[in-house]
């Protein structure tokens, strides 16, 4: 798979396919990095295969983490793509179409 640059820059057009359709909202989700301490980020938008999300510490790409949304359990994803402090985050599993629907309507509200 041929991904953007990891040196603060991306292309100007997503070189792959998206899976789903992206969600544009601003919304906090909790992230774990693997061997460190929960903590709260803002995420820009969200699809059933993944979101963008701004970190203050930068991770790698490909690292994998954990992203819990509220009333969920935590969804594995990995760093797919890294552009200043937005990271493209790719959920391990798709969440399922009608879980999809019921959190937008509760990160939307």
């Amino acid at each position: 798979m041929v991904r953007p640059f990891d040196n603060g820059t991306t292309p100007s057009r997503v070189p792959w396919p998206r899976k789903s359709s992206r969600v544009t909202l601003s919304a906090e989700v909790i992230l774990r990095r693997s061997g460190q301490r929960t903590y709260r980020v803002k995420i820009f938008d969200v699809s059933s295969h993944g979101c963008k999300a701004e970190f203050v510490e930068r991770p790698k790409l490909d690292e994998t983490l954990w992203v819990k949304f509220e009333n969920l359990e935590a969804l594995e994803a990995m760093v797919c793509w890294i552009r200043d402090f937005e990271v493209g985050l790719e959920f391990q599993k798709a969440i399922h179409p009608a879980v999809f629907e019921m959190l937008v309507q509760r990160l939307k509200s």
